[in-house]
């Protein structure tokens, strides 16, 4: 069983930061890849950002210049830091981690970032 807590989210101006955490625990970090996504009122929730190892691999191209994914395998937490906000990245976010040896999805409980002035 893999455990998310996620924290940061908010009320923010466009053009403004956040960053989003998203702590786990119940397993080896470094066996899980972690992903944040989205879900905005009336749409599908969408993927913005995986991180696997320490490694990048994905980002929506909604967010690409602006939204950056790491992880800190010593603290086991991933965080979205977000600039540049848009009144479009207003959404709920979501922690998913996928543990590489049985498959299993996780899921954290969604942080609301809206973005407005």
């Amino acid at each position: 069983q893999v455990q998310l807590v996620e924290s940061g989210g908010g009320l923010v101006q466009p053009g403004g930061s956040l960053r989003l955490s998203c702590a786990a625990s119940g397993s080896r970090f470094s066996l899980i890849d972690m992903s944040w996504l989205r879900q905005a009122p009336g749409k599908q929730r969408e993927l913005v950002a995986t991180i696997v190892s320490g490694v990048n691999i994905n980002l929506a191209d909604s967010v690409k210049g602006r939204f950056t994914i790491s992880r800190d395998n010593a603290k086991n937490t991933v965080y979205l830091q977000m600039n540049s906000l848009k009144p479009e990245d207003t959404a709920v976010y979501y922690c998913r981690a996928l543990h590489r040896q049985t498959l299993q999805v996780y899921w954290g409980q969604g942080t609301q970032v809206t973005v407005s002035s």
